[in-house]
């Protein structure tokens, strides 16, 4: 069995992994490392969980352990799609190059760019960013790439769902061509495989698993729901939610709930808190220092059910995350892969269990057909819980039923008058009738509809026609 001593890294650098409790590499980690250290490219390709990161920032450390870098001249980039996933690669230099004397800048969205260029300024070993804040510092010329020695690309399958794929391709073109890149991805769409044909020189192509693939130590299962009615079937998916998260019970030590927008995220963060759960939300539109705050609590077990977009599905680094529940089948097949990934982490056992309506059956069977896998049908808890009684109140204001407009009432609608009221109007004389030689406007009434009543007829412009009109235009001359 290959042990870390056999890859030939750099001395502190195993004293680091050593410390960190690690005795032998993953699969990935075996095929990288040594191609890496030799100076080639590298395409790993590795279902999530199965320890990527490590796999180029132990091999980076090493060859950067000697030399010092530049201001604002990088040695080493590294890009990442998601500011979550370039944090816990930045932790990860920390663990793994705490022997080592490597300055590090984390360049993502939601910092102030005042403190980034601070750090740029007095020079970095290894360069950790978003495609998009990295662009914006070069564009304001706070960044100079071309002393880049080593360039990884980083979950890049996410990169391309994204829409960073022109970023990514800028900023190959930005670094020097003599370049090492590292090239990282769960999955290999066409385009990815169009960008490593282009960028990457006769890399070493590591595949430790079968793409798309899920460990084998998760379990996974599908929960068929279908609501009563429409205007409660949102609600009774929340209520179906809580029955499963109370059914497993002491099992359950923290879990994930994903939901496909970030709408759905906040009500059912929401709504979990409502009904006792210790809960809280995650997702692109909170403040940097919020999502902070939620993924360390989550972490470090302050914090039991993670709501979260697929803005977590990547790069969120927590080993015991024990279940993950798909709120929503996603949109995109892979990404049920990434979302299933965040259990049953090295080698540990997890649960994920999807709930799917009837919209979402096509984006079930396309999971399936990605996974090559039928994934098992798991009785609803729903079935019999007391079904909700048609006085309860909704739980959120979105799900109150709107008013009923109000409509004009035709003059037939009116109610038939009391007979008192009908005895009066009987007595009161009838209106008498316009005069007959009133003139009436060309037969028709108003709003150009045509009058029932007789009338005289109008011949031309009728009695009311300007005199000075009937002059003669030889008359008018001598006026």
């Amino acid at each position: 069995m290959t042990k870390f001593s056999d890859l030939k890294l750099h001395a502190k650098v195993l004293k680091a992994v050593d410390e960190a409790g690690y005795e032998s590499p993953t699969p990935i980690q075996a095929g990288a490392i040594p191609p890496a250290l030799e100076g080639r490219d590298v395409l790993g390709i590795a279902q999530t969980g199965t320890g990527k990161t490590a796999g180029f920032v132990l091999p980076m450390i090493s060859m950067l352990a000697r030399g010092r870098a530049r201001a604002r001249m990088p040695r080493s980039l590294v890009l990442c799609p998601t500011r979550e996933l370039a944090a816990q690669v930045a932790e990860n230099f920390d663990t793994y190059a705490k022997h080592v004397k490597l300055s590090k800048a984390l360049l993502i969205g939601g910092v102030s760019f005042k403190e980034q260029d601070t750090l740029i300024d007095k020079g970095v070993d290894v360069l950790i960013a978003t495609p998009g804040r990295l662009l914006d510092h070069f564009e304001r010329g706070k960044l100079i790439l071309s002393d880049v020695k080593v360039m990884v690309v980083d979950e890049a399958d996410r990169m391309l769902d994204m829409g960073f794929i022109p970023d990514i391709e800028r900023i190959f073109g930005l670094t020097p061509f003599t370049r090492q890149t590292l090239f990282f991805s769960a999955t290999m769409a066409p385009e990815i495989e169009r960008i490593t044909n282009t960028f990457l020189h006769t890399p070493e192509r590591i595949e430790v698993a079968r793409q798309a693939t899920a460990s084998e130590t998760i379990e996974q299962g599908v929960v068929m729901f279908r609501g009563s009615r429409r205007d409660r079937a949102d609600s009774e998916k929340r209520k179906l939610l809580r029955l499963l998260i109370d059914a497993e019970g002491d099992a359950l030590t923290n879990a994930i709930v994903f939901c496909n927008r970030k709408m759905d995220v906040d009500i059912v963060a929401k709504s979990l808190k409502k009904y006792g759960y210790d809960a809280a939300p995650i997702h692109g539109d909170l403040d940097q220092s919020q999502r902070t705050r939620t993924l360390d609590g989550f972490r470090n077990g302050e914090l039991k059910l993670l709501i979260a977009s697929d803005v977590a599905a990547r790069g969120l680094d927590v080993p015991s995350v024990s279940h993950v529940i798909n709120f929503d089948v996603p949109g995109h097949a892979e990404d049920y892969v990434h979302r299933i990934g965040r259990t049953g982490r090295a080698g540990r056992e997890g649960k994920a269990i999807t709930l799917c309506n009837p919209r979402d059956e096509k984006n079930l069977e396309d999971v399936q057909r990605l996974i090559q896998k039928e994934i098992p049908r798991l009785d609803s808890p729903l079935k019999g819980a007391a079904a909700p009684a048609k006085t309860d109140r909704p739980e959120t204001a979105e799900e109150a039923p709107k008013p009923a407009r109000r409509t004009r009432r035709k003059p037939e609608d009116k109610p038939a008058a009391k007979p008192a009221e009908a005895a009066q109007e009987a007595k009161q004389p009838e209106s008498k009738p316009a005069p007959e030689n009133k003139p009436s406007r060309g037969g028709r009434g108003r709003g150009g509809r045509k009058q029932e009543g007789g009338g005289n007829k109008v011949v031309g412009m009728g009695d009311h026609m300007p005199g000075f009109i009937a002059l003669s235009f030889d008359e008018r001359r001598t006026d």
